[in-house]
């Protein structure tokens, strides 16, 4: 069975999709740079910042105010805030707090943060859900993808599939966050992958 290049699903989805609106869960600025910079002049994207997976709300505001800066500077998207909501993120997080990084409790904030942005999605009349996870090497994008694609079914809105890592993605959003000065993290944002 040929793996799915969900690169290639996210440009095709593109090209069909001129003038539709997009949400577009975000974890930080950095990340969001380069997924922005390929779907803003397409797609009329609002970024939704849902994280409370973060350690701290002071975190979650250090993110969040640098996300809404590199918006003003690009004029790339709108922004969409859910403020800080850390009982979330413990919620889903109770019982898996000794599995490893990458594990069955990433999955499951995954799915908390997507499922999130598909609801809004939905309530809010967009077009396309989708997330920018996918341009961090560390993480999962066929798992990013397949809960997108269930969350899509379940809601009835669609998904923009991804892979924003590919094409040299990553490496552009350390570019784009070393041009914009943004402040760029080294852990993912919860407790137990700053340990």
């Amino acid at each position: 069975m040929n793996a799915v290049n969900y690169d290639d699903l996210m440009l095709r989805t593109l090209a069909e999709s001129a003038d539709k609106t997009l949400l577009l869960h975000s974890c930080c600025a950095p990340c969001s740079s380069y997924c922005l910079e390929q779907v803003s002049s397409v797609l009329k994207t609002t970024v939704f910042y849902y994280n409370p997976n973060l350690d701290s709300e002071e975190e979650y505001e250090k993110r969040k105010k640098e996300q809404i800066r590199f918006l003003r500077e690009t004029g790339w998207a709108d922004f969409l805030d859910c403020d800080y909501q850390k009982a979330d993120y413990e919620a889903i997080a109770a019982g898996y707090e000794s599995e490893p990084e990458g594990g069955a409790r990433c999955a499951r904030c995954f799915r908390l943060r997507l499922e999130r942005t598909a609801q809004e999605a939905k309530a809010r009349g967009y077009d396309l859900f989708g997330t920018t996870l996918t341009v961090s090497p560390l993480k999962n994008a066929k798992l990013i993808n397949e809960i997108g694609f269930g969350l899509a079914e379940e809601y009835g809105v669609a998904y923009l599939p991804s892979d924003f890592k590919k094409r040299g993605g990553y490496l552009r959003s350390v570019e784009l966050a070393r041009e914009h000065a943004l402040y760029r993290q080294n852990y993912c944002g919860c407790i137990f992958s700053k340990r």
